[in-house]
């Protein structure tokens, strides 16, 4: 059999909690049904488990017994904490005496927005589930936010419902392996119809969980392309942290960050905002990093990772992490939040990469379909000039040499202002060397120093980052 095969029916699982009589709490469902409670119900001896479950639909209902919504937002993460707050205390302050001392009580909560007949909005929910790992424990918790893929409502309950299930199972049985718990969450769905786009664990036995270690884990799962961190380092939504935000990105694999991306974003948050007329408070500035830079094999380096998403933050930026590799990807990804102005920041030499058709392999339309995905609309590369070695002239936009048969191509986006050449650059910082000050840096410390930020320097030597030695 294989390990698909082997995964337990829903069900099964439901039934399985059912039947362990020390489990025992409430489910409460928002915005698709009670789907979560029904799977408990119909696997039998839901007795056993479920000491209530309720769903409040009417928002003055739903205020009386969870307290006003200041923002008007119920689909929220608010109001789920608010949620698993009034649940939890309900169920451990009324049934703790009465219960065998073995009770490990949980309340399971969901508030969402699945398909309907007249909204057109996003479908999307906040779940989780409070609950005590061991008789008696202080409470542990899961918070999730997902999107439903599914076209319709029926469907978008059913997955909903199966969802819950999962996390109800798996908290429970795979509470010392986070990431078990991760993997399991689309058992019997699949990504093609939930994604799973924020993941937060809390709690007695995840005091050591690293969060952005298990956001990370969602994108290398496939529950999502793309997780987001502010510059604080915290787990942000993207459907909330990109709502009517102009997008400035600059791709790269950032060992270390070095002057050279900071001129980058300097030169391109200028252009970027004078050429679009906009307000720079309306920007966010993003760096981004492939899962691909991330990975040898399959394995990830933990610490390699962190480091890199602790120096971006030094310099203030928000830091993405998706499995995108061409651009046109990262341009729809933006489109589902926002409508703004996207700009994206690169190298010239990224633009050999970019016209090479072999790129392109699988697309129906080739190079021509990648570009029209990337330039419809309101979007712009912004290209930073690079000095090659051994050679006084820079290259730039103006004469970047692309194939033969792409240069009419190459002269149409350069003449309706897709590729955008970066000006003001501080030239003498062209003369550093990205490639090899990787490897200055695991040989200890040296004249690398000086081509990064102050602050990069000081964390890499005092924390031994990037195999410094």
């Amino acid at each position: 059999m294989s390990d698909k095969e082997k995964v337990a029916s829903t069900l099964a699982k439901a039934l399985e909690i059912n039947l362990d009589s020390c489990k025992y709490g409430s489910i409460v469902e928002i915005g698709a049904g009670q789907e979560v409670a029904r799977n408990f119900f119909k696997a039998g001896a839901a007795a056993g488990t479920i000491a209530k479950t309720m769903s409040a639909y009417d928002m003055q209902v739903s205020d009386d017994i969870y307290g006003a919504e200041e923002t008007k937002r119920y689909v929220s993460r608010s109001r789920l904490m608010k949620m698993l707050d009034k649940e939890y205390e309900g169920v451990t302050n009324l049934l703790t005496e009465v219960r065998p001392k073995n009770t490990t009580f949980f309340s399971y909560a969901a508030t969402v927005t699945a398909k309907s007949y007249l909204q057109k909005n996003e479908c999307h929910g906040w779940i989780g589930i409070r609950l005590q790992l061991y008789p008696q424990a202080a409470p542990s918790e899961i918070i999730l936010h997902v999107r439903m893929l599914d076209n319709e409502g029926g469907a978008q309950q059913e997955a909903l419902g199966i969802l819950g299930v999962n996390l109800i199972h798996s908290a429970f049985n795979y509470f010392t392996k986070p990431k078990q718990i991760i993997e399991s969450l689309l058992d019997n769905i699949g990504n093609e119809r939930i994604e799973v786009d924020m993941i937060s664990f809390s709690g007695p036995y995840f005091e050591e969980t690293e969060n952005r270690l298990m956001n990370l884990h969602l994108v290398h799962s496939h529950l999502t392309h793309a997780i987001m961190f502010n510059p604080k380092g915290e787990v942000q939504v993207p459907s909330e942290l990109f709502y009517k935000q102009n997008i400035l990105l600059i791709r790269g694999t950032f060992t270390p960050v070095t002057k050279v991306h900071q001129d980058m974003v300097r030169c391109g948050q200028q252009q970027f905002h004078e050429i679009e007329h906009i307000n720079a408070n309306k920007t966010l500035v993003i760096a981004e990093l492939t899962m691909a830079s991330l990975t040898v094999g399959n394995e990830i380096n933990d610490a390699d990772f962190l480091a890199r998403v602790d120096m971006l933050n030094t310099q203030g930026y928000t830091v993405m992490i998706s499995s995108y590799l061409r651009y046109f990807r990262l341009r729809e990804y933006f489109r589902r939040y926002t409508k703004q102005q996207i700009g994206m920041i690169l190298g010239i030499s990224n633009l050999d990469l970019i016209f090479t058709e072999n790129y392109y392999e699988g697309l129906e339309g080739g190079i021509l379909e990648a570009f029209a995905k990337l330039f419809p609309d309101n979007t712009r590369l912004y290209i930073y000039p690079l000095k090659s070695a051994g050679q006084e002239k820079l290259v730039t936009v103006d004469n970047f040499q692309p194939p033969k048969n792409l240069l009419h191509l190459y002269k149409h986006l350069i003449e309706n202002g897709y590729l955008i050449g970066l000006n003001n650059v501080d030239e003498k910082l062209l003369d550093i060397n990205l490639a090899n000050i990787l490897t200055k840096i695991q040989k200890g410390r040296g004249d690398w120093e000086k081509d990064v930020p102050e602050v990069i320097a000081e964390a890499i030597i005092k924390k031994k980052l990037l195999g410094f030695s």
